[in-house]
């Protein structure tokens, strides 16, 4: 399929299965999914800059369809969302600036992919070692029960004791005061982060979110989708604008990216927070070695790294669902067995 704004060509149905599986992906982890896309449409054949561009685009109207579903299933912090993605609007521009710049001088390629490599690779890692360290401390409920997710990180502790006027309350997120300053710190530096590398900054903000504010997986996976809708909003135009959008690949993506986003939503809802973090922090490395094939010019091997690893880790949340929804079913014939039981006598 010959793509004119970008003038290169691409296979179709490379671009569908790409939505497709970052949507399921995007979904479960609460993020745009571009740390996959941008690098993976770069080994495809777009040029950086149009990757970056398209991929914020189709960021954008896959983050509608699973906002409004996390919306249903309680996972979003409305408040947080709103003053992350209005703030992360002001980093967008500063990322975007910083593309053109690197772009007019002929370094946004390589520049980019070491960025990738730099925060793929360590955001990847330490959630990885976070998740070990619990499984080896296993922390236990009041009622014996082993806990799903662990306790919040002493350095949100902190700086949820820092006092830094105004401060404001986020009830849905289980924080009774947060420094203004400091979210609208957070909010501006994954901005940056989004226009720089055309992701939606998912992949910076939701361990930020758990690891700095402290909250609950679920929410911060919710609560990122909206910041990154409302950001992404601003990116896309400003894009569009500077004519980097390639609007038939967007929307090809797209197709994919709306099934595949109310999947990998609705999947949040049957498995535990660690296991999210486990599973985003494999994610996020597997990205990290394909962008690193892609620097060697192993192009093919980068290429089948990074839609190899989207299927596989798309089916692995696929199946959580379905077993999850058939435990769910399981326990509910036992509890109404038991309540006609107890009828009965």
């Amino acid at each position: 399929m010959y793509l004119p704004i970008a003038d290169t060509v691409v296979n179709p149905y490379a671009l569908l299965l790409i939505g497709f599986c970052v949507g399921v992906l995007g979904g479960f982890f609460g993020v745009g999914g571009a740390f996959m896309v941008t690098p993976a449409l770069n080994i495809f054949g777009f040029p950086m800059a149009f990757a970056i561009g398209t991929d914020i685009a189709h960021i954008f109207g896959k983050s509608i369809v699973a906002t409004f579903k996390h919306a249903l299933l309680k996972h979003v912090d409305w408040k947080l969302g709103i003053i992350v993605g209005l703030t992360g609007m002001y980093g967008v521009q500063l990322g975007k600036q910083t593309i053109m710049y690197l772009e007019k001088i002929g370094q946004v390629g390589p520049i980019v992919r070491i960025v990738y490599i730099a925060l793929l690779f360590g955001v990847g890692a330490f959630m990885l070692a976070e998740y070990v360290k619990f499984q080896k401390r296993q922390e236990i409920n009041e009622d014996g029960s082993l806990k799903a997710e662990a306790d919040i990180s002493p350095i949100a502790r902190k700086l949820q004791n820092l006092r830094i006027p105004p401060m404001i309350s986020l009830p849905t997120s289980g924080i009774k005061a947060y420094s203004l300053w400091l979210i609208i710190a957070l909010g501006i530096f994954t901005g940056f982060v989004s226009g720089f590398l055309g992701v939606g900054g998912g992949f910076v903000r939701v361990p930020m979110f758990i690891y700095l504010m402290g909250l609950p997986t679920t929410v911060a996976v919710g609560t990122d989708l909206l910041g990154i809708l409302i950001s992404n909003l601003w990116g896309s135009y400003t894009y569009a604008i500077a004519g980097r959008v390639e609007v038939i690949g967007a929307m090809v993506m797209l197709l994919g990216a709306g099934v595949g986003a109310q999947i990998g939503s609705v999947a949040t809802a049957y498995v535990k927070g660690m296991r999210i973090r486990l599973y985003f922090a494999v994610t996020v490395l597997l990205a990290g070695v394909a962008v690193i094939f892609k620097q060697l010019q192993w192009s093919t091997a980068a290429g089948v790294l990074m839609l190899g690893s989207a299927c596989t880790l798309s089916a692995i949340v696929i199946i959580l669902l379905i077993k999850g929804v058939a435990e769910a079913k399981q326990a509910q014939l036992e509890l109404h067995s038991r309540t006609t039981v107890q009828d009965a006598r």
